[in-house]
This record gives structure tokens, C-alpha cells and sequence, in this order.
């Protein structure tokens, strides 16, 4: 009873552009596949991805890669239910550059992809009395190398894109919640914030908050690396994570510290 009284939020974090940078290894492979199934007519800039997935439904990267290759031969006049297009085919493409040929012995883009928050981050949110778990539309294979390999976090809570729909659907979101909940034994009225980097992650939690408005959800949106290479990009994307319900921008994880989130959740009592 002592924990549950002591604990005042739960942070739940999204993993590409949030716990990863994913702009050499993700992104770059969805350009990859793209360009290999339009025979190298056509690769998508950073800008063109960050379009589509400004849509809000496309989080999961392989089904990007697919929509991308059907409006490219869309513009030459070929509808896409004429086209030939092998999904698992593009899937193992994909991974092939993404995680590399080899499925048990990883060398692809995943190794050289830099964290962007450390485990001290999250000790300190511990410290505060703030539980946390992770809710990714990555592979649960993808996920947990970050988390436990390149991390070193013992067993921490995460769906993954095997265990629920994906984004916008609430389902994940929710679930985690529960994990932590159950895990750590918290009230199931505590505020929740999720960290995430598209438009997909601010929908998750407006959709969270229809299936439960009795409790407290705060979108936290997070810049992407690849976003803040200029002001005017930088503040065109933190512009439409606004216009998607997040309540605040950072640009960086863990400045999303225990007295910002204090603050969040003030704002929203």
C-alpha cells in the first residue's frame, strides 16, 4: 500500500525516435525497400516519409514501404491492384538491411542505431515515485535488443507490435498501462503520459482517453533527431505533434524530467 501511495504517474514510452535514433536504420531501410521495388525509380527523402506517417496509420514501416511503392506507380499511371507486389517478399527485403541477412546473427542498420535517453534517466523517474514501460509498433525481437542488449534493462515491461494492433488503436497503450499496474501495484486512476514521435503515437492517446475519460492521458510529443536538423523543419513537425493532441514538445526524452511531468499533470488537474 506504501508503493501505490508514493507512486503519482505512469510514463509510457515509445521506442523509435524516442528510446532510438532510427533515422540510419528504419527509416533508411523503408528508403531501401522503396527504392528496390520501384527498380531505383524512385527513393523516398526523410521530408516524403515524415509525410506519409503525418497521416497518422502508417507507424508500422513495412506497411509504409508498401503504401510508398503503390502511390510511386500510381503517379506512372499503374493502379495498385494491378501490381504484382510479393508483401513477404518486401518484409524480408526490409529486414534484410534493417536487421541483415543473417536473422540470428544481427550486422544491419540496428547495430549503429545511437540511444537517446541512458538508464539513469529512468532510475531517476523511479526515484520519483514514477513508473514506466515501453509500447512499441517495432518487432518485439527489435525492441528487446535495445532495451535489455544495448540498455542492459532486466525484463522491463513492453508490447511490441506481435502483441497488439497497431497505432492508432489504443489496444497497446492499454495494455501496457495494465502491466504496470498489476507489476508495480499502483491505482488504476493515476495520471498516464506517453512519449512518442508521430502523429500515430498523439492519436493513440486521444483514442485512450475516449475509451477512459475519467483519467488523465497526456500526449508528450518528442522531436526525432532527423527533424532538428533545421528550425523550420524542427518546428513544422513540433507544430503538427501540437495540432495532434500533444500536450507538450520536447526536444529530447529526458528532458521530460520528474518536475516537468509534475507540471504536465498540474496543468491538466
Amino acid at each position: 500500500m506504501q508503493e501505490q501511495q508514493l507512486v503519482s504517474a505512469i510514463v509510457v514510452f515509445d521506442i523509435d525516435g524516442v528510446v532510438r535514433d532510427v533515422g540510419g536504420s528504419y527509416r533508411r531501410a523503408l528508403a531501401d525497400t522503396v527504392g528496390h521495388f520501384t527498380a531505383g525509380a524512385y527513393r523516398p527523402t526523410s521530408a516524403n516519409i515524415d509525410n506519409l506517417k503525418s497521416e497518422g496509420v502508417w507507424n508500422n514501416d513495412w506497411e509504409a514501404s508498401q503504401e510508398l511503392i503503390f502511390r510511386y506507380f500510381e503517379t506512372q499511371g499503374q493502379p495498385r491492384s494491378h501490381l504484382q507486389l510479393d508483401y513477404q517478399a518486401l518484409v524480408t527485403f526490409f529486414q534484410s538491411r534493417y536487421r541483415g541477412p543473417n536473422p540470428d546473427r544481427w550486422t544491419g542498420y540496428i547495430c549503429n542505431e545511437p540511444l537517446l535517453l541512458q538508464p539513469s534517466y529512468l532510475q531517476q523517474l523511479s526515484a520519483a515515485g514514477i513508473c514506466w514501460g515501453f509500447f512499441s509498433g517495432a518487432t518485439r525481437a527489435s525492441a528487446t535488443y535495445v532495451l535489455t542488449t544495448r540498455l542492459g534493462l532486466h525484463s522491463p515491461i513492453l508490447i511490441a507490435m506481435e502483441d497488439a494492433p497497431g497505432k492508432p488503436d489504443p489496444t497497446g497503450l492499454l495494455a501496457t498501462v495494465k502491466q504496470i499496474e498489476q507489476h508495480k501495484g499502483v491505482d488504476s486512476s493515476i495520471p498516464v503520459l506517453y512519449a512518442g514521435d508521430t502523429v500515430a503515437d498523439m492519436y493513440t492517446v486521444e483514442r485512450a482517453r475516449s475509451l477512459n475519460p475519467s483519467r488523465c492521458w497526456i500526449g508528450v510529443g518528442i522531436l526525432p533527431p532527423h527533424v532538428q536538423e533545421t528550425p523550420a523543419r524542427r518546428d513544422a513537425y513540433a507544430k503538427t505533434l501540437k495540432a495532434s493532441g500533444a500536450t507538450a514538445i520536447f526536444g529530447h526524452i529526458e528532458q521530460l524530467n520528474p518536475a516537468r511531468i509534475r507540471e504536465l499533470i498540474l496543468s491538466k488537474s
